[in-house]
């Protein structure tokens, strides 16, 4: 066996070839392999993003082929199960949010590794961590292989965790039967209250495929919340309150309700008892947490129960942080341990944030906003009292997630004030505005930042003309320029950074990260700007024009992509809010625009593209002749061979849509009758939800007009257009409420009167198409 040190000294990609080496090793002892598989599952949750992606691909794939040779041919249970978990450790971090399989095919000289090998792994994954919960003869052994299920299944996507889900259920509830027994014959806990959160994290990734399965756990877990009353089984009885919250969320409305009642008593009577509980007892997050679930799943009928849950969600939002202002040796004097979270301030200054205690007030401020989101005006009682905790100086001296939390409650508790009339809600948005334009300036943060706009945004949408006086908006252009120069700036300093002499890969994955970081920041300032411009239009431009050079400079032709996307969008923005008077502005904007429309990046395309869809639609008669140049641009976009590929079909829709509305709004640019048939051809739109809207409304606008080209000779097109419906409603392109499925359901309903041309209409459609037409029909 090596040293600590020197194994600790041992470069992270040699680390894993060693440690492999070592458990491949069966003539070594046991527990020098189970050392290493332990050292290999922990170097892969730790630090699998510093060492793994650095690997050659074919060392990869080499890796992943081992473990699954080691898994088939190891003797041993005790150390199968522990290559199973680096298995499954190595499962987690190669499939993404999507379900998507992130395992490669392996170089020629590798063998390829099929999706149902990976699958074996998995089904051996969980069999193992199964076989050692059942495992009766050590109850820590079988608390970590529950605390392993656990790890798996949180990140374990829905698609893959199904087909092993009667066969997980089973086990656990045989497990959790076994356990409950234990505690009430020996008074054993430890295994119940892992196995409790399994059932938990396996309904949560399964959602409503638990639905099967609700009746078989529901009933024990009430009998654990209303039994499990003495001080000792205070963790188990706050595990259990989350596992029922969880599978009511994952279940739904419908089947929950048949216990709902039950449930909530149960919550009631520990709510009623929280004066009695001590500030460190477990059962009170997991309360806070139950209590949003639940409001989630019972929607309205949970206003009833908010006097007796605000109160103690009150008290614990309102925990006052301990701070300080420390120089850089009193901080490096202050060890993480002590429970303190710094930012630097510059100056060799930190502001220090003791975090005990932080964490309960974040979720209660998180539930706040549950509730003010999910109750709206049914929240109204409460507004008040919350947006002064939220604006509170002491927010903006705690941690990162309770000034999210406090960003993202403003808009929402707005729209819960609006019940109240224009007067309360003005005085809302008094307590609020300032504090957020301030915020926007002095936010350290790019995380919370990024919120902290955004809210500003949806407040201004909320509040609409006249929210922000001239104080407001001489403010703001100060901080929306100085945003703008710093984006500027830091591109040119990481250019710099480029070109110095220890620039390496890995300075360049940190340049990449920060500035996603800017341009995630330069989206906000778009975000704004388009509240700003659809709230006050034309009479916001003299203000504007202090930011316009620098929204010029975003567009030039050398900037990266994303400056030239959001570029475009805010003078898309002011095109569509401001005209007539944005043509003004259009020596800036027009050129680009046009070339842009077939610029390499889709997401200048899509930009492109909509500012000239609404050129047409808003922009005046000064965009005539520009309308006409723009045509064959689109066309040229839309006909191009791969304009319907994954990464281009947004793009590609916006120009359809573009090329609808010049016919619509400015019908004397180009020769209708000559795009029409093209512009059908190319329908129906279905990955871009609101210009779906506006081309099905404008198909509805030729139709009932009974337009001789869209309708064709005798009706001949008629069976193409209900195919173009079918298609629509199959993708789910427009919402069943909205005005325009009404106006496609009556289109189909005409031909339905007619006898012969309805049968000839529908025979022309597959079986999926039909069924399709029946669902618009039946909803609209």
């Amino acid at each position: 066996m090596i040293s600590h040190e020197t194994y600790e000294n041992i470069p992270g990609q040699s680390k894993i070839t060693f440690l492999l080496q070592a458990i491949r090793n069966t003539t070594a002892a046991e527990e020098a392999r189970q050392m290493a598989a332990v050292l290999l599952r922990r170097l892969l949750s730790s630090a699998f993003d510093e060492v793994y992606p650095t690997l050659p691909s074919d060392v990869q794939t080499a890796i992943k082929s081992e473990l699954l040779m080691i898994i088939q041919m190891e003797t041993q249970s005790s150390m199968r199960k522990k290559i199973c978990d680096i298995a499954a450790e190595l499962a987690r971090n190669l499939i993404d949010e999507d379900g998507n399989n992130q395992w490669p095919e392996g170089l020629s000289m590798q063998p390829v590794m099929p999706w149902d090998r990976w699958l074996q792994i998995l089904h051996l994954v969980i069999a193992a961590l199964l076989q050692t919960m059942e495992d009766q003869g050590n109850q820590r052994v079988q608390a970590h292989a529950a605390a392993a299920l656990i790890n798996f299944t949180e990140d374990c996507p829905k698609s893959l965790l199904i087909p092993y889900l009667d066969n997980l259920v089973k086990h656990l509830h045989s497990i959790m039967v076994l356990k409950l027994q234990e505690l009430i014959q020996k008074g054993t806990k430890l295994v119940l209250e892992q196995v409790v959160t399994s059932i938990a994290s396996v309904a949560d990734t399964a959602e409503e495929k638990f639905v099967p399965y609700y009746d078989l756990f529901m009933p024990s877990l009430k009998h654990i919340v209303e039994n499990a009353v003495q001080k000792e089984l205070r963790l188990l009885r706050g595990k259990t309150i989350e596992c029922i919250s969880l599978i009511g969320l994952a279940v739904g409305k419908e089947k929950f309700m048949q216990d709902a009642s039950d449930v909530m008593q149960l919550l009631l009577k520990t709510q009623t008892d929280f004066s009695d509980m001590e500030d460190d007892d477990p059962q009170i997050s997991y309360m806070i947490s139950a209590w949003a679930r639940m409001c989630k799943i019972l929607g309205k009928e949970f206003q009833q129960y908010l006097p007796v849950v605000m109160g103690p969600l009150m008290k614990t939002a309102s925990i006052k942080p301990e701070v300080a202002l420390l120089d850089t040796q009193d901080m490096e004097n202050m060890s993480d341990d002590d429970g303190w979270e710094f930012v630097n301030l510059g100056d060799q200054q930190s502001f220090g944030i003791k975090t005990a205690g932080l964490e309960e007030k974040s979720t209660a401020c998180q539930m706040l906003v549950c509730y003010a989101k999910e109750l709206k005006e049914g929240f109204v009682e409460y507004t008040e009292q919350v947006v002064k905790l939220m604006n509170n100086d002491d927010v903006s001296l705690t941690i990162k997630r309770v000034r999210v939390a406090a960003a993202e409650s403003m808009p929402l508790l707005l729209e819960c004030a609006r019940v109240r009339g224009p007067e309360y809600l003005t005085q809302m948005w008094h307590f609020m505005c300032d504090a957020l334009i301030k915020a926007i300036g002095t936010e350290p943060d790019s995380d919370v930042l990024s919120e902290i706009m955004h809210s500003f945004a949806k407040c201004i949408e909320v509040m609409g003309d006249g929210c922000l006086n001239n104080e407001h908006f001489e403010e703001l252009g100060g901080i929306l320029k100085a945003k703008l120069e710093e984006h500027f700036k830091n591109q040119e300093l990481r250019q710099v950074k480029r070109q110095d002499e220890d620039y390496d890969e890995q300075v360049e994955e940190s340049l990449q990260d920060e500035d996603d970081n800017d341009v995630y920041i330069l989206t906000k300032v778009s975000d704004i700007l388009h509240s700003i411009f659809s709230s006050y239009k034309e009479k916001v431009l003299p203000w504007f024009e202090q930011l316009l050079p620098l929204i010029v400079n975003l567009i030039c032709p050398h900037r990266p992509w994303p400056d030239r996307q959001w570029g475009l969008c805010i003078f898309d923005d002011v095109i569509e809010h401001c005209s007539p008077a944005s043509f003004k502005y259009a020596e800036y904007f027009l050129r680009p625009m046009l070339q842009y429309v077939c610029d390499n990046s889709p997401e200048v395309r899509q930009a492109a593209a909509y500012g000239l869809g609404v050129m047409a639609q808003y922009g005046g008669d000064n965009y005539r002749p520009f309308c006409t140049e723009a045509l064959p641009l689109l066309v040229r976009v839309i006909q191009s061979a791969d304009s319907k590929t994954k990464e281009n079909v947004n793009a590609t829709e916006n120009c359809i849509s573009a090329v609808g509305k010049i016919m619509k709004f400015k019908p004397d640019c180009v020769n209708v009758e000559e795009v029409l048939p093209h512009w059908l051809s190319w329908l129906p739109l279905h990955e871009d939800k609101e210009e779906a809207v506006q081309t099905f409304n404008y198909l509805c606008d030729l139709i009932e007009s009974n337009h001789p080209i869209v309708l064709g000779p005798n009706n001949t097109n008629l069976p193409k257009i209900f195919s173009i419906i079918a298609e629509g409603e199959m993708h789910e392109a427009i919402k069943h409420e909205d005005p325009c499925a009404k106006r496609l359901a009556n289109v189909v309903r005409q031909v339905q009167t007619s006898g012969g041309l309805w049968t000839e209409c529908i025979a022309q459609l597959s079986p999926e198409q039909q069924a399709a037409i029946q669902e618009l029909l039946n909803s609209a």
